[in-house]
């Protein structure tokens, strides 16, 4: 495996903590502790994360974008954290089917509610701010989908942001499901959602959840992608954020996320296996 010429920020291993990440994710093994010093701001988790998607055997064909917790926005300046959605675990799910899915046993991994973007355009490589009413320009329609969220890392989440940037955005893929139609006339309050683990109801939510909704995600993503040299293309898929909470999966259990009126995506976790280079 080749290792990006650039192997530090102001003296940060960004090369080597790549690196580790990607060995652990390609053989589906676990890390005990985040592999090297915590990044201290997130432009260095984003370098990290950057160095470790140009290490991974696949094509971004979108990103997911999460929501940074409360006590973190003040110090980092933030309320939205990005990761790659990567072409080989994106499925496009069909009403009825259960879909099978990848986790890290000994690792994270969790399930959640989206209200997935499709682009209908290349987002100008040169654009670093947007408004929500440009950013909604870019899109060609909403789809009901499933986040699985997924790391090596078992205390990705307890450690916080700047962990989850620098793996991927604790990210393991994207189920695509039935387009919502006529999204644009709907108020965010009625897009409601639910997720389901084992059979109960876990958690209870909306596009209304995080602040400013799906566009919002959009439009902060897109500024970010852009300022990393990575601008949204035509035909990406954007999961905007965990609309029914961050729920916990484990190998052997099936999982589902309902969306009011607009159908239901359901899932199988599975144990993770050594990843083809």
């Amino acid at each position: 495996m080749s290792v990006p010429a650039a192997e530090s920020a102001e003296g940060y291993p960004v090369a080597s903590v790549a690196q580790r990440f990607v060995r652990a994710r390609q053989a589906a093994s676990t890390l005990p502790a985040f592999p090297g010093p915590l990044p201290q701001d997130l432009a260095t988790a984003y370098l990290v994360q950057d160095a470790a998607i140009d290490l991974w055997p696949d094509t971004v064909v979108g990103w997911k974008v999460g929501r940074v917790p409360p006590e973190h926005e003040g110090p980092l300046k933030a309320n939205r954290i990005f990761g790659p959605v990567f072409s080989k675990t994106l499925w496009h799910v069909a009403p009825g089917e259960v879909t099978p899915f990848p986790v890290f046993e000994g690792g994270f991994a969790a399930v959640e509610a989206e209200y997935v973007l499709r682009l209908a355009h290349d987002a100008p490589a040169d654009k670093l701010v947007w408004t929500p009413e440009e950013a909604a320009g870019l899109i060609a329609s909403m789809h009901i989908g499933m986040e699985p969220a997924g790391s090596p890392l078992a205390s990705i989440n307890v450690i916080g942001p700047l962990a989850v940037v620098s793996d991927f955005g604790n990210n393991a893929g994207l189920m695509v499901g039935q387009e919502i139609p006529d999204w644009r006339s709907l108020p965010l309050d009625t897009l409601r959602c639910e997720t389901v683990i084992a059979g109960e109801v876990v958690g209870q939510g909306g596009a209304f959840v995080l602040p400013g909704g799906p566009l919002q995600s959009l439009r902060l993503l897109a500024q970010n992608a852009a300022a990393r040299g990575r601008p949204l293309r035509k035909g990406m898929y954007i999961c905007t954020g965990a609309a029914a909470g961050i729920h916990d999966i484990v190998v052997g259990q099936e999982g589902a996320v309902r969306f009011a009126g607009f159908g239901e995506i359901a899932c199988r976790a599975y144990r993770a296996t050594v990843v083809e280079t």
